[in-house]
């Protein structure tokens, strides 16, 4: 059976191996030789040779001379290369059935190893799911305790309680300045108004008092103005006399 294997060179490469019979011909021919046991490493094949006996045999008996003597001789060399041709094969079956148990050994390791992946694959999942779960639990944790650390850095509820009354009293005091002011501003507002009227009625008074005032100069200036002229008229008539 010719058949290269792979091997690998100097430099570290691989080599791709070349076959002569594929792996499967291996097999049946290697099946085929130990069955027959028609090759050996040393000597003649033990298939020929207990053919070689038996053929020594046959052609012995069928002999018509009177060759006893030399049949037992070849019977009893044939039963022992037969013999001997048993014991190796009495050993193959023994390797056979110690194979066929190891096979049926392995298949059964390898059914529980396999049983074995599964459920771990299983237990994997599970732990992944567990992980998911402890994730999400954790965060919440976490945020739980940024809460009750934001609570913790409050001051006390009966503090913001009287905070918040301080602060309802400030608010109530200043809206009571804000109404305060919008009445005292009301009020200016009125008193402002009144003083323009006030103001407006004062100034009709004096333009009246002035318009009056400058009347009355007018009318004494005229009598004054006709009194001179009364006293001129008279000094002319005097004259005149």
């Amino acid at each position: 059976m010719a058949k290269i294997g792979r091997k690998v060179s100097g430099r570290g490469e691989a080599v791709t191996a070349n076959y002569a019979f594929s792996p499967l011909d291996d097999d049946i021919i290697i099946k085929h030789r130990l069955l027959t046991r028609t090759t050996t490493t040393r000597g003649e094949p033990p298939l020929k040779k207990l053919q070689k006996k038996f053929t020594s045999f046959v052609v012995e008996v069928e002999k018509d001379t009177d060759n006893y003597g030399d049949c037992e001789k070849l019977a009893k060399a044939f039963l022992q290369e037969m013999s001997t041709f048993e014991i190796p094969l009495l050993k193959s079956k023994a390797v056979v059935d110690a194979n066929v148990r190891e096979k049926e050994n392995f298949n059964e390791l390898k059914d529980d190893i396999n049983r074995q992946i599964v459920q771990a694959q299983a237990d994997i999942e599970d732990l992944k799911k567990l992980l998911e779960e402890s994730k999400i639990e954790r965060q919440h944790k976490e945020v739980c305790e940024a809460i009750r650390k934001l609570i913790a850095a409050q001051p006390p509820r009966s503090e913001t309680q009287k905070m918040v009354t301080e602060l309802e009293k400030e608010i109530a005091a200043l809206d009571a300045e804000n109404t305060a002011g919008s009445r005292l501003l009301e009020l200016r507002k009125k008193q402002f108004a009144l003083l323009l009227h006030v103001v407006d009625e004062l100034q009709n008074t004096i333009e009246e008092e002035q318009k009056s005032l400058v009347e009355e100069m007018r009318l004494a200036t005229e009598e004054l103005k006709n009194g001179i002229e009364d006293a001129s008229g008279g000094s002319d008539a005097m004259a005149v006399d």
